[in-house]
């Protein structure tokens, strides 16, 4: 592998200004989804209202499948192995781990596309076929605007764009090279999700209460973060991963003298990594920062919130592994232990408060965040089974989580969405079919073997166990036992309960969702049966550039 070193933007011996050199192919994957963005802005702009729905999905549609094939190419290229690189002026890596997450991002945009544009749902509304946003965002919930928006027949079409600006700064995410690219990607990927999480066609004031408390949460974890990149910097004098690297390990830095008199301080250091890690550890859901995580997902709308739980953790887990294994591996005495606490707090938390929740999307939530704890018992790994391990789990899990709000979304009363428990008893009976798959997303979760959870369960405590985190391991055990209580407890309420008279009724969903539906219900079983070709593939994509 090779690393290029940062082009210096000013020549201190001729003082000219010098052009910067950007890899363009490397970088093509975000820059694809990124201008699709803009061009659905501009769609949004320009575009007649009754255009706009159509125009959208194909301009998403036609990008991410651009862009997964970019990203297919520079693997394929060598940018995966031998070729990896550090482009953009050392801002961004394209190497093995980076290119995988990206890959898994695109494909979860990709099914992401038909949840979101789904109109068969919701019942038609003065004739027209709705989704599941809100008629107009700005207006006042149950106001005289919002009324007037849903008479017309209004859609929210600019939810895809803010989608793809929301994608774009997660494929930035795990392969930000720079403290500062990391910083602005963490911007440009929650800033969306805000927005997006406050429109929900249904139970605005909810939804709105939801994206605020996100956005509150996220701020609070956003200035963590960018205060430990300060002192970070006053630690290293530079922003540049294998700068601090360099830095930590000893070597003399290669700034100015007058600046290098006032680095070196350990307080900087120790702090700063800790606040750094702690911004990402918000963004992953670990305990002790996932109180934003149930009601986020509960609010949120269903659609967003199954893009939102698998994609973020995506990025989330890229950034941090990048983090921990090539800037802070010499300070690893001093995290390790309490990653520790945080991964073993996350799987008992999450596991044991799951069995009182009695809302689905609430009991999801907490599932998730016991998953964050499990993902983390292969972070501590440290080693290169450790990493592969970890993204394997995370494209495992990504598609269980889509397939489980997907299904979600399906299940309706006359209020919306039905996700009380209560409501979901003898629906075994009522759709067999849709029951069993939701079942299967349950059983994955739960890592029952011939399920891809299983596969990605036993990687990461393998990758865990080999690295003489047996405790880790354990814990882990202990809090799947605890967790499989209550998915199994879902799955006899659905089948061996006597359906409601007054219960929900599953909606016919459109070809968009049954596909999704499908693909998500067909990664979880060929993952789960026959996982060995994606571990081999997540082992070769599993060194970092440096």
């Amino acid at each position: 592998m090779r690393g290029d070193s940062t082009v210096n933007s000013w020549t201190h011996a001729q003082g000219v200004l010098e052009t910067p050199q950007f890899e363009w192919v490397a970088l093509s994957p975000t820059l694809i989804v990124v201008g699709a963005a803009v061009v659905g802005v501009l769609v949004e702009a320009f575009a007649p209202r009754r255009y706009r729905y159509g125009t959208q999905v194909v301009i998403a549609v036609l990008a991410l499948a651009t862009a997964f094939a970019a990203v297919v190419g520079l693997a394929a290229d060598g940018h995966a192995s031998t070729q990896a690189q550090v482009a953009g002026m050392g801002a961004l890596a394209v190497d093995g781990p980076a290119l995988f997450l990206q890959g898994v991002l695109i494909l979860v945009g990709f099914v992401s596309v038909f949840l979101f544009a789904e109109r068969r749902l919701e019942p038609a509304e003065h004739g027209r076929a709705v989704d599941s946003f809100a008629a107009q965002a700005a207006a006042v919930p149950g106001g005289t605007a919002e009324k007037l928006a849903v008479k017309s027949g209004y859609t929210t079409t600019e939810i895809f764009p803010l989608m793809l600006f929301a994608l774009g700064g997660m494929l930035l995410f795990p392969a930000a090279n720079d403290l500062l690219l990391l910083f602005i990607a963490l911007e440009v990927l929650s800033l969306p999700l805000y927005l997006l999480c406050a429109l929900s066609r249904r139970r605005r004031l909810l939804s709105q209460e939801a994206a605020v408390k996100y956005f509150l949460l996220g701020a609070f974890a956003s200035a963590f973060l960018l205060f430990g990149i300060a002192l970070l910097y006053g630690y290293a004098g530079t922003l540049s991963y294998a700068g601090i690297a360099d830095v930590i390990s000893g070597a003399p830095p290669a700034v100015d003298p007058g600046l290098a008199a006032t680095m070196g301080n350990d307080a900087y250091l120790l702090i700063g990594g800790a606040l750094v890690v702690m911004g990402l550890l918000f963004k992953v859901g670990a305990v002790p920062f996932h109180m934003w995580t149930p009601d986020v997902y509960q609010g949120a709308p269903t659609p967003v919130t199954g893009f939102m739980a698998a994609a973020t953790k995506v990025a989330a887990f890229g950034a941090l592994l990048r983090l921990l294994y090539v800037v802070l591996p010499g300070m690893r005495w001093d995290w390790e232990p309490v990653l520790w606490g945080v991964a073993i707090a996350s799987m008992l938390a999450g596991a044991v408060i799951a069995i009182t929740q009695t809302d689905v999307k609430r009991l999801l939530a907490y599932s998730s965040i016991a998953h964050a704890g499990f993902i983390l018992a292969g972070v501590l790994a440290l080693s290169e089974d450790g990493v592969s391990s970890v993204l394997f789990y995370l494209a495992a899990y990504s598609f269980v989580t889509l397939g489980a709000f997907a299904v979600v979304t399906l299940v309706r009363d006359g209020d919306g969405e039905a996700t009380h428990l209560s409501k979901w008893a003898g629906l075994g009976r009522r759709s067999p079919l849709l029951a069993g798959v939701f079942a299967l997303f349950l059983l994955a979760f739960a890592g029952i073997p011939l399920t891809s959870g299983f596969a990605g369960k036993f990687a990461v405590f393998s990758a865990a166990a080999d690295a003489g985190a047996m405790g880790l391991v354990i814990v882990g055990v202990i809090a799947s036992a605890i967790a499989a209580f209550f998915y199994v407890r879902v799955i006899v309420l659905m089948f061996f309960s006597e359906p409601q008279e007054d219960g929900p009724s599953v909606v016919v969903p459109s070809p968009m969702t049954t596909s999704m539906l499908g693909v998500a219900a067909a990664a979880t079983i060929v993952l789960g049966v026959a996982p060995q070709y994606f571990l081999d593939l997540a082992g070769q994509a599993g060194v970092f550039v440096r």
